[in-house]
């Protein structure tokens, strides 16, 4: 039995992960923003668990300080922590900022899983076969890193700050593989969970998609649970099978840079 801690759990795709992982008998932690939220996921996960616990946690992923805190928390409160699913993300169509003045499509589904990810590190590699599972998007094919940029300040647009927050999904997944090394203790890989209709989809780029939200989760679950990836690191994954990452993600040098900008931005200890 893993210990599996899900962020974005309350619906959509986190939900249906947290329901497949608990059918097969993983110990799971949910996060989410609001308490009720929270509860009616977890008493949701629980009607799939068979008796294995099922626990939660919260923190607003768009403040670096909650942030913080949650991995406190996450650390302080679980001796072991096998397999961190990255599943929370947002779309904007208007520029907001949050309260560390960050755009909040880029604080949300890039700053924030890149300091949870660091801040608990250490409990994953105390597992003995830590995993990070990193949920982007085939959008990330269409992102750029707009250097000069990055919070949309000069030029917004939703789609363009989406996609550019599901890039670096990918380009944070790529540099922090490489940087835990060949033979890591903890191994990180990205995925495109399909074109499911969950709220962000339907309310973002306002379609319906072809994908039940049981497929999406299929290959979270898959890159967190499966044997056979113990000791596949840095890929990027759809349908279960192994995907090409777009020509964005390909140049190793943008994604050293973006990991050090990433780590300014943040505060995360960075690796080395």
């Amino acid at each position: 039995m893993a210990t599996i801690l899900v962020t974005g759990a309350t619906d959509g795709i986190g939900l249906e992960t947290a329901r497949q992982l608990a059918r097969r008998g993983h110990h799971l932690i949910l996060h989410g923003r609001r308490v009720e939220r929270l509860e009616a996921a977890r008493e949701a996960v629980v009607r799939e668990a068979d008796g294995t616990p099922v626990e939660t946690v919260r923190g607003d992923l768009g403040e670096l300080a909650s942030v913080r805190a949650l991995g406190e928390e996450v650390a302080a409160r679980w001796s072991r922590l096998d397999v961190l699913v990255n599943n929370a993300g947002v779309f904007r169509n208007e520029r907001e900022t949050t309260a560390d003045g960050f755009e909040a499509t880029f604080a949300v589904n890039h700053l924030a899983p890149f300091l949870l990810t660091h801040l608990l590190l250490e409990r994953l590699a105390a597992s003995g076969a830590g995993r990070v599972v990193n949920v982007s998007s085939i959008a990330h094919t269409r992102g750029k890193i707009a250097f000069d940029d990055l919070m949309g300040e000069a030029d917004f647009n939703g789609y363009r700050a989406y996609a550019q927050s599901k890039l670096a999904n990918v380009l944070f997944t790529l540099e922090l593989a490489r940087r835990l090394g060949p033979e890591p203790a903890v191994t990180v890989n990205a995925l495109h969970p399909g074109v499911v209709s969950t709220k962000l989809l339907i309310d973002g780029f306002g379609m319906q998609g072809n994908d039940t939200v049981e497929e999406g989760a299929e290959t979270s679950v898959f890159l967190a649970t499966a044997p056979e990836l113990a000791a596949v690191t840095g890929r990027y994954f759809t349908r279960r099978g192994e995907g090409r990452v777009g020509t964005g993600a390909r140049d190793p040098e943008v994604a050293r840079r973006f990991y050090d900008v990433s780590v300014a931005l943040t505060g995360a200890p960075a690796l080395a």
